[in-house]
């Protein structure tokens, strides 16, 4: 386990048991969810390439808009 992930526990033991089972569920979906994406992924790689190649396509349309902290 990684040193953050331990802070991030020692944070989550701070809190409630109804927030630590919230916080609980939404970490095993996200994990559960990532391995689905792996599992896809991998048995249909050409959907990546599809879903990268549409992904481009509305950039280039100029259909796509930035996205983190920075972004407008």
């Amino acid at each position: 386990m990684t040193k953050l992930l331990e802070k991030a526990f020692q944070a989550a033991a701070k809190l409630s048991p109804a927030e630590q089972d919230a916080l609980a569920q939404a970490i095993l979906a996200e994990v559960a969810a990532e391995s689905e994406w792996e599992r896809r992924l991998k048995e249909t790689p050409e959907a990546l390439e599809r879903l990268a190649d549409a992904a481009l396509k509305e950039h280039r349309a100029k259909r796509t808009r930035p996205l983190g902290p920075d972004a407008e």
